[in-house]
């Protein structure tokens, strides 16, 4: 697929992330209350404002829920639709007083997060972890191979893009320590991820092909992670409060049917899969990702860049799984890739694996070296699909890391 023109300043322009192929939905404030919006070239459209031809209920909360309850044909329709009043010239008297500068406006959660659940689907992160805490000859479980493993997180972590982050405390236990501490964590961490979202809800068990089409949509995703409260509290239920503090999502969903153009397979399996998890298709997309980092009063260096390509199951089949045990999936639900890392350094998705565990330190511009987050650090995660002259772009997902809070006086209780 090639360029699709509109009429719209800056759609057609060269490295413009929201060009008509694209569409990504979100929500909005120019100061004027909470909207729901699509991005386009230089501006956001009020989607509520214009003749969409759509119920007009589904667009009366600042939220995308109410359409991704909806379903698949609303989606196409809408999406048919929008291409329409901004693809067409003679749509333009009608549409263009309800667009609105995209620099002068304040950009939301695009939707309400029902439950998340992150995995650990990169083979490359996994094996580099294991590595590092048991051995190349023991670096990935057992179950590695034939299974998507996750853990249920906190849907009251998700955060969108330019929220602060705060330092969390927890229990800290060293190699040298005798006992715990509760303290600040010292090994702070971001992990490069994509968030897929669930549209249509299910009951029961699905195919991996019915999951793919439950999808309505794809983020940036930035799960920030507290190795040192994690060490010591992960064994035996696995992350808890080191995976609490807070998950960043990029402001634009952009949607699976803007994504299509762009499908990956995943890899040769080393191990064959149960029937269940067995793929129709191509289930992955091919979008360049890359991690940039800014310490307080610096300058922007770009740490890492991969591909979501590289990742060993898909979303459709970590949705399918999830389901097996009879789980039901509701509207919003959010389902994070796992850390997303290549087979190079360059392309590692997290310091702890930049860094090796803290034994390399990553060199900045002007001589800085981190092996973990400072204080005083923004991290930009930054995501593509390039296509035949366009690209299909998610806007960056940022956010900057502040001291943790003093220790409350507990004894004055």
């Amino acid at each position: 697929m090639s360029l699709m023109t509109s009429w719209v300043a800056g759609a057609d322009e060269p490295g413009c992330d929201f060009p008509l192929n694209n569409l990504p939905y979100g929500v909005f404030d120019d100061g004027r209350g909470p909207r729901m919006g699509v991005a386009i070239g230089d501006f956001v459209l009020d989607v509520g404002a214009v003749d969409h031809g759509l119920e007009p209920g589904l667009f009366a909360a600042p939220s995308w829920n109410a359409v991704m309850a909806a379903g698949p044909e609303v989606w196409a329709a809408l999406r048919a639709r929008l291409t329409e009043l901004l693809g067409q010239a003679d749509h333009r008297a009608a549409v263009a007083p309800h667009l609105v500068p995209l620099e002068g406006v304040r950009l939301l959660m695009p939707f309400a997060v029902s439950e998340f659940t992150d995995f650990y689907a990169s083979k490359n992160h996994a094996f580099n972890v294991g590595t590092m805490f048991r051995g190349p000859e023991n670096a990935l479980p057992p179950n590695w191979l034939s299974i998507p493993i996750g853990y249920n997180g906190r849907a009251s972590s998700v955060v969108v893009s330019g929220t602060e982050v705060t330092r969390p405390w927890g229990q800290l236990k060293g190699p040298q320590d005798e006992m715990p501490r509760f303290a600040p964590c010292a090994r702070f961490d971001l992990e490069l991820e994509m968030g897929a979202i669930v549209g249509t809800p299910s009951q029961g068990m699905v195919s991996v092909a019915q999951a793919d089409e439950m999808i309505f949509g794809y983020v940036l995703l930035n799960d920030w992670s507290a190795r040192d409260i994690q060490a010591w509290e992960y064994q035996p239920l696995g992350p808890f409060q080191a995976k609490a503090t807070a998950t960043s999502i990029s402001p634009w969903i952009v949607t699976a049917a803007a994504l299509a153009p762009f499908r990956a397979p995943t890899p040769k399996r080393e191990r064959e899969l149960l029937p269940y998890l067995r793929e129709p298709g191509p289930m992955l997309y091919d979008i360049d990702l890359e991690v940039a980092l800014v310490p307080e009063g610096g300058e922007e260096s770009v740490i890492a860049r991969t591909n979501y390509a590289e990742m060993y199951y898909s979303a459709a089949q970590q949705l399918c799984h999830h389901t097996t045990s009879g789980c039901a999936m509701r509207t919003g639900d959010l389902l994070g890739s796992g850390t997303i890392s290549g087979s190079t350094p360059g392309s590692r998705g997290s310091l702890l694996e930049m860094s090796w565990g803290g034994k390399e330190p990553l060199e900045l511009p002007g001589g800085a070296t981190r092996s973990f987050l400072e204080d005083g650090d923004t991290l930009t995660l930054r995501g593509a699909a390039q296509g035949d002259g366009y690209r299909i772009g998610f806007g960056a997902c940022t956010g900057k890391v502040l001291p943790a809070v003093p220790q409350p006086d507990w004894t004055k209780d």
